[in-house]
């Protein structure tokens, strides 16, 4: 029996879990040891972890609680966490339409990256992470894979998002922080923002290190060191919670107000495991900046919608769990917000569906289809095989 029955659900966040080796055949030999160096006792893992945990997923006593267990075992130790071929027992069991498969360690990584000096580096890794990603989405239509593209160089990163659009990426995955000597909105992306509005396909923004939009003294407050519920590399505490929503409006309000949502409306853009209650407050504040500045900058009066509709028609969000989803689709309106599982993540939690079903029971039926389904093949559009 699967988990989700009765309706239609896509799922627009889940995870590969990446080995030591994960990036053999798809890199050269300087990110594939750089790679393996990142496993060296940061993760709380003994390296015989890593050598023996595909044989403990192929023993019969592991498979054989496969349905009982698969919203239990989290992370390396869940179904298809790194194979493929279990990959795709795990969406029968689950019983989504299509997910969303985002790398995980890749992903710190590559936002480290992107902040640093070695951007020939950067761009290795990203294409190296997109070869496999597309790999291990490959023999499931229901598994569309998500592409990372650097925005550190201009030139570069508009060819590696033609590279991951014609290799078959379902999504671009872009970094949610400016980089370090132009905006995310700069006019020399347009391609990339046409490359994908032509290719039917979103850009998305998603959580990386949790952290890294702190100030760096954050945790010096004298205390003993707080521990995250994550146990990886995300360190992901409270604190993080409450300030991992300005990346995500950062970025939108760069993007909309310097127009382009305004000259690409066909491109949609997702938002994803960032959290959802900063929304409304959000919309309202654009809006508030559009009264004030419009009758001085010109960028505004460019412009032919409030800033929040561009919000409605082009952006979508994913909830966590944990947040009041129905108040935030009542406060901002039913065609922004998604399911997701963060499948086989730790902060998916073990019965997602039913906190969700839980927090929207007093919305429309109509209202919870969009939440579960529509909104979601809105954001995909044409990348839903």
């Amino acid at each position: 029996m699967p988990y989700i029955e009765n309706r239609i659900v896509h799922d627009a966040d889940a995870h590969t879990m990446e080995l030591p080796n994960w990036f053999d055949g798809y890199a050269s030999n300087k990110v594939q040891k750089a790679f393996r160096d990142r496993f060296q006792g940061n993760k709380g893992l003994a390296q015989t972890y890593f050598e023996n945990i595909d044989k403990v997923h192929q023993d019969k006593s592991y498979q054989e609680k496969n349905d009982e267990e698969l919203m239990i075992r989290k992370n390396y130790d869940a179904l298809g966490s790194f194979n493929k071929e279990d990959r795709s027992k795990a969406l029968d069991l689950l019983g989504v339409k299509s997910q969303l498969v985002f790398p995980t360690s890749p992903n710190v990584w590559l936002e480290s990256l992107e902040h640093g000096e070695d951007i020939e580096m950067l761009y290795e890794v990203a294409e190296a992470t997109n070869r496999a990603q597309i790999d291990f989405c490959s023999k499931d239509s229901r598994l569309l894979p998500v592409t990372y593209i650097p925005l550190a160089d201009i030139d570069k990163s508009i060819i590696t998002a033609k590279s991951a659009i014609d290799s078959g990426s379902s999504a671009l995955l872009i970094p949610w922080a400016c980089p370090k000597n132009h905006a995310t909105s700069h006019i020399g992306f347009d391609p990339i923002w046409s490359l994908a509005e032509e290719a039917g396909i979103p850009i998305l923004f998603h959580v990386g290190s949790a952290d890294f939009v702190l100030p760096k003294a954050h945790s010096l407050n004298g205390m003993p060191k707080v521990k995250d519920f994550h146990g990886g590399e995300e360190n992901f505490r409270s604190i993080s919670y409450m300030a991992i929503s300005s990346g995500p409006m950062q970025a939108l309000s760069l993007l909309i107000l310097d127009g382009v949502l305004e000259r690409h409306p066909k491109l949609m853009f997702g938002v994803i495991e960032l959290g959802s209650v900063w929304v409304p407050g959000f919309m309202r504040q654009l809006d508030s900046a559009f009264e004030a500045f419009s009758r001085h900058e010109d960028r505004l009066q460019d412009l032919t919608l409030k800033p929040s509709e561009y919000v409605e028609r082009q952006v979508r969000v994913t909830p966590y769990p944990t947040e009041p989803t129905g108040w935030v689709i009542k406060e901002a309106g039913p065609d922004i917000f998604m399911f997701s599982s963060d499948y086989p993540h730790v902060e998916g939690g073990r019965n997602p569906l039913a906190r969700f079903e839980k927090s929207i029971k007093d919305i429309s039926s109509e209202a919870q289809d969009k939440f579960f389904r529509a909104n979601f093949e809105t954001l995909m559009g044409s990348a839903l095989k």
